[in-house]
């Protein structure tokens, strides 16, 4: 057995199952909606199909970060096992929760001096932050070291590729994050925006375009000019989703005809409801390693 652990948290949009199954602990986000505070606990407090029924309803979720209080919880029983602890935490070009996790670590360093917590800032989101995570443990199983697997973490973690297009733009007007007359006519002519995750973490722009068949055809040649060895690509590829698991399924489909040596079927996840308070229903992101992000 290893002599330390991996955990992260739950806006990593994994399911349960790979929690559970791989010993991960993570640490849920809250969200308020409709006057009420819900964890971001994987479907549990509220289904990810009622969370976005409520939203397109006009409901508008205010999201929380992790406290320390909640990293110190979650980590202190493996200190006490004697085990040692590599954090991977949401991108800080997205979330503060970096700041709790350092917080939390400093408090257990002098409680516990004789143990390691290494917080390592993923600048990635949900289900990319998922595959990092999932290539950690993998890397972990094998048999990297506590220091090799953290100087990997840090080497690598900008190679992991994170690509979305929304095709609903109401709710990043209710949100204020475009204007009404921006939402008009991006409906009116169909555009859908495709963003990337940058090499800081920040979710950004990159380009205005008409029709879900073209960006969907568009997101995929992406990952053509980046994925690891082109079409010749045969690592691990997620895509998540809030509640259009049709357009996610074109997506995978293109994806496994285009890229035949994939390390499996595409993994389809669901945006959970802490990225999806910021996102709104209609989008769907794409996972890869690849070349090093660009600004």
């Amino acid at each position: 057995m290893s002599d330390y652990i991996i955990t992260c948290c739950s806006t990593a949009d994994m399911p349960e199952s790979f929690f559970t199954e791989k010993n991960i602990p993570y640490a849920c986000f809250h969200f308020t909606m409709d006057g009420c505070e819900y964890a971001d606990d994987l479907g549990k407090s509220i289904t990810n199909e009622e969370f976005y029924q409520r939203v397109k309803n006009g409901a508008m979720p205010v999201t929380s970060q992790v406290n320390a209080e909640q990293y110190e919880t979650m980590f202190e029983p493996f200190l006490k096992d004697g085990k040692d602890i590599i954090h991977i935490t949401l991108s800080s070009g997205i979330s503060g929760t970096i700041n709790s996790a350092q917080i939390a670590r400093d408090e257990m360093a002098e409680r516990y001096p004789d143990r390691r917590i290494t917080v390592v800032d993923s600048l990635s989101a949900s289900s990319g932050y998922g595959l990092l995570v999932d290539t950690a443990w993998e890397k972990m199983q094998s048999g990297c070291g506590y220091d090799e697997l953290c100087a990997w973490l840090l080497s690598y973690r900008a190679n992991l590729h994170h690509w979305f297009f929304t095709s609903d733009l109401s709710h990043l007007k209710r949100g204020g994050r475009i204007s009404a007359s921006a939402a008009f006519f991006g409906g009116m002519l169909n555009i859908c925006p495709l963003m990337e995750v940058n090499q800081e973490g920040k979710l950004i722009p990159r380009e205005k375009i008409r029709g879900k068949k073209k960006v969907i055809r568009e997101i995929v040649e992406r990952m053509k000019e980046h994925a690891l060895d082109g079409t010749d690509y045969s690592g691990k590829c997620f895509i998540s989703q809030s509640a259009c698991m049709e357009d996610a399924r074109e997506v995978a489909d293109l994806v496994e005809q285009t890229f035949p040596k994939l390390d499996g079927p595409v993994m389809i996840n669901d945006i959970g409801t802490v990225i999806g308070s910021h996102t709104g229903p209609g989008t769907v992101a794409l996972f890869y390693w690849g070349d090093p992000r660009t600004v």
